[in-house]
């Protein structure tokens, strides 16, 4: 340690110094993730070295930093070379090639590649210069296949068509996105109004914007769509705890775009909605936890910050409202689950991200530090500002009733022009996004099934017709029978037709693809992604990830189906979040809805070992397993060539 010690810089020990200070001076914990990735952008890997200074310095056990480190995918032990490449698998990027840019990248740094699974360990060229490994979302997907650089994302093209708003679209948060004559700094935002309506705001009594929101029914954009304002409302106003917002900026459903868009090219838009919030809420600080992969984004953001705190907007009596407050910047290190809210908080609190039971621990009661916190999506802050700058009454007549305003969804997979756009809740339908805002199926292809909300909602077939209720003028409800052409794109109709809006990633499939293959690339993503905490879905998502595995190679039996289907309905609602149901819908709806699909790849009538994943290689093999009489027989004998009892 004391080698090491000797070593590191007084710019990277100011560093430290700095980060540490953003948190409470009893909550030194919190600053392990910022200090790991110091240590890691100095010298290249986490040390053991390492670990033991850091926990030194944060008054922490080793083992205390340690499982951060094992457990954070971003955070590596062992060194990358000078050239380090992530390629994204996941599933918009797996369809536009990403596993044959993989393997050119290989063949041309000389690495040859494990067998242990897509994840392996980083794979080092052996002249040292270059190293691979594939990496899950890195929230680019309309511009797939996508890897980073470094800390430099290249993609396939940048969404330039997208400079000018589509006819249907109506843009409020993403007025500013693509424009030739704006840039992300403060000086061009205040040109355009920037920060007027939180100097409108601070002129309001807290409880009037709290009503202006309430009245505008903005629903979360961040995936469970709640109502933000009856969130907001759950925090007394005679709180004698430290109240916090957080913005979760980790944005990773496979599927999703948003987020970084308008953290690289509206920052402001984003910071002027936390301080409105913070206003209203009486929060003084405020922690903005954004991805580790948005490397670039942390950086804009840090400059935005500033540039609000030197203008007066951030800090102490901020436009002289006798009003304190700070927002801070945290980076997470590529774990799906600290999307989740409680994930998340214990995440910023130095920890594994483990979710927590709720009850009791909901974040309005016990969040950040057991004191109440908000936790609020970014797109779903932008909006705030929006409320303020048009009225609660005027924003809910954007969308539909119990559906309003607007919603940025993202396009990806196989359509003619992928990317985002920014809709009224509900003006559009499935139809009009697919083929003609974003240009229809590519030439000679016909829609075979639309993912709707991201990777975890359930997948919706082309050819299906769904029953949905609509409200009329007179109160009334009337049922009427749609195709998938003519879901609204809001909340409640999706639901209705058996899915999710959820973060709006809408991922487009095509009569080419094997929905087996489909749905083993999300199964990868699930199995990679679970936090471990429950034991549904740390051993449930890894044998539904190893059985599709199987099938794929050929080793798939007659009762993989059914087994898929048995072991996710044994994990959806059984575990302490809803990481659980986000891997177990995949499942239940691609089996169910291409029944064809997996049965051409379930033909083999031996019954599959349990636990499945013991002798794969064994059934992919043979064209025929011996069964052997257990201690207990379930009967398998019996079963005959069917494969059935």
């Amino acid at each position: 340690m004391t080698s090491i010690a000797t070593k590191i810089p007084a710019e990277l020990k100011r560093q430290v110094d700095a980060a540490i200070a953003q948190y409470p001076p009893e909550r030194r914990r919190s600053a392990a993730l910022p200090l790991l990735h110091l240590w890691q952008e100095h010298f290249s890997f986490i040390s053991d070295e390492g670990i033991h200074w850091i926990a030194n310095k944060l008054e922490l056990q080793p083992i205390n930093i340690l499982e951060l480190v094992t457990f954070y995918p971003m955070l590596r032990q062992q060194s990358a070379a000078k050239t380090h490449i992530r390629v994204c698998r996941t599933l918009s990027c797996a369809m536009a090639g990403s596993y044959r840019v993989m393997e050119n990248l290989c063949a041309t740094a000389g690495i040859t590649r494990g067998h242990n699974g897509v994840h392996d360990p980083i794979l080092v060229s052996k002249d040292g210069k270059a190293s691979v490994e594939f990496v899950e979302c890195l929230a680019s997907c309309g511009t797939a296949p996508v890897c980073m650089v470094n800390d430099e994302l290249n993609q396939r093209s940048n969404v330039n068509h997208q400079t000018l708003p589509h006819p249907l679209e109506r843009r409020l948060v993403f007025k500013n996105i693509g424009r030739p004559d704006w840039t992300p700094n403060i000086d061009c935002y205040l040109d355009d109004g920037g920060y007027e309506q939180l100097k409108k705001a601070v002129t309001m009594s807290r409880t009037d914007i709290l009503n202006e929101v309430k009245t505008s029914a903005l629903r979360g954009r961040g995936g469970a769509g709640f109502p933000t304002g009856v969130k907001w409302s759950f925090i007394k106003p005679d709180e004698k705890k430290p109240v916090y917002l957080i913005c979760n900026a980790d944005e990773s459903e496979p599927g999703t775009f948003k987020d970084r868009s308008i953290i690289h090219q509206d920052p402001h838009q984003l910071l002027e909605g936390i301080l409105i919030s913070c206003y209203a809420l009486n929060v003084h600080t405020a922690y903005i936890y954004i991805r580790g992969e948005f490397p670039e984004g942390a950086k804009i953001l840090e400059r935005a910050i500033e540039e609000a705190r030197e203008k007066k907007f951030l800090g102490e009596n901020i436009l002289d409202s006798n009003f304190d407050v700070e927002i801070f910047l945290h980076r997470g290190a590529g774990a799906y689950i600290c999307g989740e809210e409680t994930g998340l908080i214990e995440s910023l609190e130095g920890k594994r991200a483990y979710p927590r039971i709720k009850p009791p621990y909901f974040p309005a009661a016990l969040g950040l530090y057991m004191c109440p916190t908000i936790v609020n999506n970014v797109e779903t802050l932008c909006h705030v500002k929006h409320i303020i700058a048009m009225s609660g009454a005027e924003y809910s007549r954007l969308g539909r009733p119990g559906n309003t305003g607007t919603r940025i969804v993202c396009v990806s997979g196989d359509v003619v022009r992928s990317g985002y756009f920014e809709i009224e809740v509900g003006a559009v339908t499935m139809g009009q996004l697919i083929y003609e805002m974003a240009g229809g199926m590519k030439f000679g292809r016909q829609l075979r099934a639309v993912i709707p909300g991201g990777s975890s909602a359930k997948v919706l077939r082309a050819d299906e017709r769904f029953k949905i209720k609509e409200r009329q003028a007179d109160g009334s409800t009337l049922e009427r029978e749609i195709s998938i052409d003519q879901i609204p794109m809001d909340f409640d109709s999706l639901a209705a037709c058996g899915s999710m809006a959820g973060s709006g990633g809408v991922i487009v499939l095509d009569d080419s693809r094997d929905m087996v293959w489909a749905l083993n690339n999300i199964n990868e993503f699930y199995a990679h992604e679970s936090c471990g905490q429950c034991t549904p879905c740390r051993e449930g998502a890894l044998w539904m990830k190893k059985i599709t595995d199987r099938m794929l190679l050929g080793g798939g039996v007659m009762q993989d189906p059914a087994t898929l289907k048995t072991v996710a309905d044994n994990i959806a609602g059984r575990t302490i979040c809803a990481f659980g149901e986000a891997c177990a819908w995949p499942t239940e709806s691609f089996v169910e809805k291409f029944p064809e699909d997996f049965a051409a790849r379930a033909t083999k009538s031996a019954p599959p070992p349990l636990p499945p994943e013991y002798t794969p290689e064994e059934l992919i093999a043979k064209g025929k397993i011996s069964t052997v009489p257990l201690a207990h027989d379930p009967g398998w004998e019996k079963a005959g060539a069917a494969g059935t009892i």
